[in-house]
């Protein structure tokens, strides 16, 4: 089983939304029993805490439900136990590199490094932003997770 963990910083805005995206995908591809998908928060601010609820709505408005999850922060075991971890930011990746261990290093990654075109580095950060944000965030994390179906079904 291949397993991908989504990092953003609270784990209530970006990763919550790019879970819910690559969960549907794998649903329609038919990969869902062979790929497991979380999410985590490289800080603890809203453990325990549901999706924001500007990005619920975001993602109920493409036929996303990311309601039931729940905020997490990235534990030490998180290195080991995922394939893929993937931040949505610089900021992020770099928190992740300083506390991972070093062979594991090779198993983060940008998401937006599997979408295709230069249209964007990073997933930016809605949460501060209006519903616009969202919506740029999906539109990203969207093309972002078809690049890296793409890449799991080539393995």
């Amino acid at each position: 089983m291949t397993r991908i963990l989504m990092v953003c910083l609270g784990n209530i805005c970006r990763s919550p939304l790019a879970q819910g995206v690559m969960e549907q995908r794998l649903r329609k591809t038919g990969l869902f029993r062979s790929v497991y998908v979380d999410s985590a928060g490289t800080q603890g601010y809203h453990v325990g805490e549901s999706p924001d609820p500007r990005a619920v709505e975001a993602a109920a408005r493409r036929g996303y439900d990311i309601s039931v999850q729940r905020a997490r922060r990235i534990r030490d075991g998180d290195f080991q136990s995922f394939d893929y971890i993937l931040a949505m930011d610089h900021d992020n990746l770099h928190q992740l590199t300083a506390r991972c261990p070093g062979p594991e290093v090779e198993r983060l990654k940008l998401l937006m490094d599997f979408a295709p075109g230069p249209d964007a580095q990073e997933v930016p950060d809605p949460y501060y932003g209006g519903e616009d944000g969202f919506e740029r965030a999906l539109d990203l994390i969207e093309a972002a997770v078809d690049g890296l179906v793409l890449e799991i079904k080539a393995r």
